[in-house]
């Protein structure tokens, strides 16, 4: 008597199952973690103008001006800013002061 051979293996309706839901949860996963870098970014550039907010007021009430719009003179000092002035991270562009406010860009 002959024996009839069992294929092993998946069917195609299974790889095609798994193919899907391997492709839904990539479409889900993979916009969260690059949403999230995005975020991170711009929480630094907030962190960095507080910082740099906070040490053009220092400045202001110790010499009784402004620091230069390009914070040349306080990124000089390191009792100010010890690391220098930051690098915006979101356009990679140097943090700047608004002439009128005062305030960093």
């Amino acid at each position: 008597m002959k024996s009839i051979k069992k294929w092993s293996g998946f069917s195609l309706l299974e790889v095609l199952a798994v193919a899907t839901m391997v492709g839904i949860l990539a479409a889900i996963v993979i916009p969260r973690f690059t949403g999230s870098n995005d975020i991170a970014k711009y929480r630094v550039r907030d962190h960095y103008r507080t910082t740099i907010n906070k040490a053009v007021e220092e400045w202001y009430i110790a010499k009784g001006k402004w620091p230069l719009n390009d914070l040349s003179d306080i990124g000089a000092d390191p009792n100010y800013l010890p690391e220098g002035i930051p690098i915006n991270p979101v356009d990679n562009k140097k943090f700047s002061l608004n002439a009128t406010t005062h305030r960093v860009n």
